[in-house]
């Protein structure tokens, strides 16, 4: 077996204990290297000298925090194949390993380090390898280190196999994603051409909450595993202008597993809003806005704030918020105790607070129920986008500023740990199926919607109508 590192903590314990640099002190080679300390802390360093402190050697191998943090920021400045032939050329020269005459003895002692170095790449950002060119430099690596030695063989073998399987599952994933995307269609064709295929609503699905919000939990936390968490800083790469292949490293591919988690919460709030606006009596419309308020609170009670944001912002859609004599007849009370947990205000201070609560909940947790930390994404990109900002990624003298690169890969460590957690609710396929397939409105066909249940109550309301109803409907 391949002889292991010792393994620390959790990442995410690892970056919030107070000494999470700890084994970066300054050995005696680095003191005159290119890389800047103050209190045992990196603050700083050239990416020559950076790419030398990720290559173990005979005496040395890296914190597990600063292999982290250096390859998931480190595409700020370099593509991931590039850093992936540098390290192996690093390896090669420091070792000699092209050397003819190879001292077997020398090579044992640093091979399991370097197959473990690439163990952690490979199981942390396994998209990485996506790219052909770091397939190719990653079999080259493995195979100049071990040199055939029979003894390696069987790690590198594992190490491929490990990969070539969350590759395929990314990519069964991804054809699922388009497939289901496919299957929803927006509502008002439907209605169209076979109105009485829309006879159902999510109450006639599941009249149970609970199981509700319990399925949406599922939802989310298959979309969350999927996400690499490369992708929050990839959507920050700027694409180089010299460089015109076809697969260039800013492809769409490098945050479609973001992106398709976005468009969840955006399918999620436009189905919420199509459920409250699509029946005719308004006592219907008012029981679906309680079932939905029901829904949100059980999310916010299972720690899914990401279903609980998407429902409670297809309820403040104006197309909805605007049925007053609907709203008259809900009980708002547990509505409005919603609203103010996601208020807004303060940088979403109340949210932040739960947020921080549920997390606390997560570390000391004895279930896969209490563990269930779902973030506002939304707000978990921004986070980051005006982290990346608003810091320079490099210092005046050339140097890449590690500092910031420290927090960076704090926020996503946090995150990585929460999208690892199984769904412990039981799979109800009609309900997933309903949530993810049933066809919902566009804003124009909600607006029109809304009108024909509540008339208008001016003039750019009554205008607005009178185009939709021509437009939509083809009528006058």
């Amino acid at each position: 077996m391949l002889e292991r590192m010792p393994q620390t903590p959790t990442l995410v314990a690892m970056f919030d204990s107070s000494c999470f640099h700890r084994n970066l002190y300054q050995s005696k080679e680095e003191s005159c290297s290119d890389l800047y300390y103050q209190d045992n802390n990196l603050l700083s360093g050239s990416l020559e000298a950076l790419i030398q402190h990720l290559v173990p050697n005979v005496d040395y191998y890296p914190d597990r925090t600063y292999i982290f943090t250096f390859l998931l920021s480190s595409r700020l400045f370099i593509h991931p194949s590039e850093l992936m032939a540098r390290v192996c050329h690093v390896c090669m020269e420091q070792q000699r390993l092209n050397e003819p005459r190879l001292d077997k003895s020398q090579v044992r002692k640093i091979a399991p380090k370097i197959l473990q170095l690439l163990t952690e790449w490979t199981d942390t950002f396994p998209y990485d390898f996506r790219d052909e060119r770091m397939m190719r430099n990653l079999k080259d690596t493995a195979h100049r280190i071990t040199n055939g030695d029979e003894m390696y063989r069987k790690n590198v073998q594992q190490i491929m196999q490990n990969l070539i399987r969350k590759l395929a599952a990314l990519t069964q994933y991804e054809e699922l994603i388009t497939k289901i995307n496919a299957q929803s269609t927006d509502r008002m064709t439907v209605l169209k051409t076979k109105p009485q295929s829309i006879q159902r609503d999510i109450i006639t699905v599941c009249s149970d909450p609970y199981t509700v919000a319990q399925q949406l939990t599922h939802i989310e936390l298959e979309r969350l595993s999927y996400i690499g968490p490369e992708e929050f800083v990839q959507a920050f790469v700027q694409k180089d202008p010299l460089d015109n292949n076809e697969n260039c490293y800013s492809d769409r591919k490098k945050t479609r597993n973001l992106e398709a988690y976005v468009e969840w919460f955006n399918r999620l709030s436009y189905l919420v809003a199509t459920e409250i606006c699509m029946p005719v009596k308004k006592k219907h419309r008012a029981r679906m806005i309680e079932f939905f308020i029901d829904v949100a609170r059980e999310c916010f009670n299972i720690g899914n704030f990401n279903s609980l944001m998407a429902i409670l912002s297809g309820m403040n859609m104006s197309p909805v918020s605007r049925l007053k004599k609907t709203w008259a007849k809900v009980k708002t009370a547990k509505f409005d105790i919603l609203e103010h947990q996601m208020d807004p205000s303060s940088n979403f201070y109340n949210y932040r607070t739960a947020l921080r609560g549920a997390a606390q909940r997560s570390l000391t947790a004895h279930s896969n129920r209490e563990k269930i930390v779902i973030p506002f994404c939304s707000l978990l990109i921004k986070d980051i986008y005006f982290l990346n900002e608003g810091c320079k990624s490099q210092l005046p003298n050339g140097h890449v500023n590690f500092e910031k690169f420290w927090e960076l890969a704090k926020q996503v460590s946090e995150f990585m740990t929460w999208k690892q957690v199984e769904c412990p609710f039981e799979k109800d396929r009609k309900i997933l199926h309903y949530v993810l397939t049933a066809p919902i409105f566009s804003e124009d066909a909600l607006y029109l919607a809304s009108y024909e249940s509540e008339s208008p109550e001016n003039h750019i309301e009554k205008d607005r109508w009178k185009t939709l109803r021509s437009a939509l409907l083809g009528r006058a």
